[in-house]
């Protein structure tokens, strides 16, 4: 029997981290989902297990390698970009991998922005709100002014796709989807490295940039396979979307974070955008992508976990409610009467409204989660249409978790009735995305044209907002 050409994909989400192996039709043909306890930093704040991520990506490789049917041609990486890897000069790690989520020292920051112009015209620059840890660039100035012994032993700041890839080609590189990822590197109106970078010598510690569609030879024993760079995990949940349509679109990658991602709308970041927590992120060609971020995921994730809790039900009986049109409409009279200052003032509503809400006043537990899905789709609308503003857009995809959801997009339709809204279902489109990045490179048949699978969405009479 011959052997199947395969292209592996390590894909790393802040709660599951995932191997997929793509036949040249883009068919899963193998996956593995692991998880790992999280450890803590020196401050005590928890943070990714690196050592452990390390040490799966070689052990699920030997395995991989072992098998007789299969015959790996490349390896890429997919995973959450926010997060700094500080190697030294043979390699290896100077720090935990400090989570993204971690409290920014206030002065510093303050600090920071009192020097390179002030928060509001540095953020329009940089196209991204202050998010502290989250803006990634300000990790690396924090260990600059905070820990200068740690900092001169730092050969190269990486990106977690990066120092992953760095694992398995030894080639230290920088990739526009992670460094253009509201990391306050990047200056969008001057298409280059920030001016501060430069400034505080922090450019020396970033490695080379390399174009996503690179690749490097293999250090990692195995077969002949080669090495791509790495992207961003919603940067490269686009690609399918952008090699498969050419009508414009908007896409709502969900997961932890829900990002609406518009590629056709190139306006500049306003005030206003940027406080309602709007930035950009970058294509894999290097063009702005105009975003809105939510919380959503995680919000959902705890506000499911309080219901299952009040009502004594087991969290896993969420995953598949079926939408109740009627219950929604009790909900949205009785929210008439409840939200008044919600209603009133809709950019106060924010992802958490359901975290105030008292679930003894909810008959059942159905009830409650289809409330809690009215107010995370509620929010979805409003960060949603901050980016179809401007842009001739009249469909929305949305894929990941919440695709799958029945109620999030009966909702969704009904807050977009004038939009086309389809549930993407795409086998991993974060892993597919980071695997079409470098098809030339590994696959031998031309791009397919038949790698997602649309679920219309239609308003329905009976729910209208």
């Amino acid at each position: 029997m011959s052997e199947i050409p395969v292209i592996a994909i390590f894909d790393v989400g802040k709660t599951n981290k995932k191997l997929f192996l793509f036949d040249e039709q883009y068919r899963i043909v193998f996956e593995r989902t692991a998880r790992f306890t999280e450890t803590t930093d020196e401050d005590g704040a928890p943070c990714e297990n690196l050592e452990s991520l390390r040490l799966s990506v070689f052990d699920s490789l030997r395995e991989v390698f072992r098998r007789k049917d299969l015959v790996v041609k490349a390896i890429n990486f997919s995973a959450y970009g926010a997060s700094l890897v500080y190697i030294d000069e043979e390699g290896r790690p100077l720090t935990p991998l400090y989570s993204y989520l971690k409290d920014y020292p206030i002065a510093l920051g303050e600090q920071f922005y009192q020097q390179y112009g002030g928060e509001q015209a540095f953020s329009i620059q940089a196209a991204s709100p202050v998010l502290g840890s989250l803006n990634s660039g300000m990790q690396l100035y924090r260990l600059k002014h905070t820990r200068p012994e740690v900092y001169e032993k730092v050969k190269y700041a990486l990106h977690l796709p990066q120092y992953m890839s760095y694992l398995l080609s030894g080639v230290a590189c920088s990739d526009i989807t992670s460094i253009g990822c509201h990391t306050n590197l990047w200056d969008f109106q001057q298409n280059n490295y920030h001016t501060w970078v430069i400034k505080e010598g922090v450019l020396e510690k970033l490695a080379p940039l390399f174009s996503s569609g690179e690749v490097m030879p293999a250090a990692f024993p195995g077969n002949s396979y080669v090495v791509g760079t790495g992207l961003h995990d919603s940067s490269a949940a686009l690609i399918p979307y952008l090699v498969n349509f050419q009508e414009p679109f908007v896409l709502i990658s969900t997961g932890t974070w829900c990002i609406s991602l518009n590629p056709f709308n190139d306006t500049p970041l306003t005030d206003e955008e940027l406080a309602a927590d709007c930035l950009c992120y970058m294509t894999f060609q290097g063009k702005p992508v105009k975003a809105s971020r939510l919380f959503a995921g995680y919000e959902h994730e705890q506000q499911v976990k309080r219901i299952a809790d009040h009502f004594n039900q087991h969290p896993g009986r969420y995953r598949n409610v079926e939408f109740d049109s009627n219950v929604i409409q009790q909900l949205k009279e009785r929210n008439k009467r409840e939200d008044t200052l919600l209603t009133s003032h809709p950019e106060l509503l924010q992802v958490t409204v359901f975290g105030q809400r008292d679930l003894s006043s909810f008959a059942s537990d159905t009830a409650a989660y289809h409330q809690l899905m009215l107010d995370i789709a509620n929010a979805q609308y409003l960060a949603t249409k901050r980016v179809l503003k401007g842009s001739a857009v009249k469909r929305v995809f949305v894929d990941g978790g919440f695709s799958k959801n029945a109620i999030y997009m009966n909702l969704l339709a009904a807050f977009f009735p004038e939009m086309e809204i389809f549930a993407a279902s795409m086998a991993q489109a974060t892993a597919m995305g980071a695997a079409l990045a470098i098809h030339t490179a590994w696959n031998s048949k031309p791009l397919p044209n038949d790698l997602i699978a649309l679920k219309y969405y239609s308003a329905t009479h009976d729910v209208t907002f």
